[in-house]
């Protein structure tokens, strides 16, 4: 009887194991964490603060992946996925974010390319985190702090992000090109979902070229709608005493370019945004930077420099300025978990220039 029923549980899980063979389908669960140590203080701020913070180079999430091989190449796909805050086990990136504000979003695949519905990337967050050193750190990578992050306070910023629409799209398609020889390109297209008013949306375009040690991209995007919930504000809340809310329209290009020499990676890029309302012409930003990363004990030494310059109504047609630096240590324990440190210097032209100073651990799983 013994016997018999070790047949039975072995036939049982063959039968399994081979109707997921073919099926061909997989759901997978994914994450990052990602906690630092230090003191921050950006050009502007009263005072530093101590504390541990979620996402010195990465933030922190975790989520669900899947894909089903449908048969003749296609593929159906999903990925929702959430940001979290593992210092106070906190969800989203900031209170009130959304739960998957990641991603949200399904996807056919195959050899016409990709089609994807839902929340997913901004046309400018590839161009972004990928042609710099720091990567996707929203903490101390220059470029995505200049581009993709507020300084002050909520409502009463003394430096307002020059992107509009945040970092990933709501009610979003995405049609992405098959890789020819190296290159890529992504088409966005966000619904605006205002009823009466069908001219109001998001649309933009990147395109990715890899060949040998040499990388270049580009994007273009045109926004009118905030995200992650479609509020009013697409570039920032505040509206004293400069009026950023006003803006409702924006128009952004970037261009970048990375080269592996082996004993260095280089890096430089050039954005530029166009804010408007109704009244015409408000705020202009002009972003460079420069960056290095340098292979060197089992690690990398990472350098980076951001300059921007603004101008416009808003400002009074003063141009103001800000530059930040970082010089950082990134060391690998192994293939998913590495730490590092971080200096950075930051300096608008209206505020005294400060400095951070941060150590973290980065886990993958």
């Amino acid at each position: 009887m013994k016997m018999q029923m070790k047949f039975i549980v072995l036939a049982v899980a063959s039968c399994l194991c081979a109707g997921s063979a073919l099926a061909q389908s997989s759901v997978t669960v994914q994450g990052l964490v990602d906690l630092s140590v230090g003191s921050v203080k950006m050009s502007g701020d009263k005072a530093s603060t101590a504390a541990i913070t979620p996402g010195g180079m990465t933030t922190s999430w975790f989520g669900f992946k899947g894909v089903e091989d449908l048969g003749g190449g296609l593929k159906a796909e999903f990925a929702l996925t959430a940001f979290l805050r593992p210092d106070t086990g906190e969800s989203g990136r900031f209170g009130g974010d959304t739960l998957f504000s990641r991603d949200a979003n399904v996807a056919l695949s195959g050899s016409f390319g990709r089609v994807s519905l839902g929340r997913d990337l901004a046309p400018s967050f590839l161009p972004v985190v990928i042609f710099n050193p720091f990567g996707d750190s929203f903490d101390v990578s220059p470029l995505v702090l200049h581009w993709y992050v507020p300084s002050g306070g909520f409502a009463s910023r003394t430096w307002a992000n020059s992107a509009a629409g945040d970092s990933g799209w709501s009610n979003e398609i995405i049609y992405s090109t098959p890789n020819f020889s190296g290159f890529s390109a992504n088409m966005h297209y966000q619904f605006g979902e205002k009823a009466g008013d069908t001219g109001t949306r998001n649309i933009g375009l990147n395109a990715l070229y890899f060949n040998g040690p040499l990388a270049l991209s580009a994007f273009y995007q045109k926004v009118q709608v905030s995200n992650p919930l479609g509020g009013s504000a697409i570039v920032d809340a505040t509206s004293a005493p400069v009026n950023f809310a006003s803006i409702n329209n924006q128009t952004a290009y970037f261009v970048g370019a990375s080269y592996d020499l082996t004993a260095a990676k280089l890096y430089a890029t050039y954005t530029s945004s166009k804010n408007d309302n109704a009244a015409g012409k408000q705020m202009d930003d002009k972003i460079y930077s420069l960056g290095a990363k340098i292979p060197a004990g089992g690690g990398d030494i990472l350098l980076a420099y951001a300059n921007t310059k603004r101008n416009g109504t808003l400002t009074a047609n003063t141009e103001y300025k800000r530059d930040t630096l970082s010089a950082g240590y990134d060391y690998n324990l192994s293939k998913r978990t590495d730490v590092y440190a971080v200096l950075m210097s930051d300096k608008i032209s209206t505020a005294d220039r400060a400095t951070s100073v941060i150590a973290g651990i980065r886990h993958r799983f």
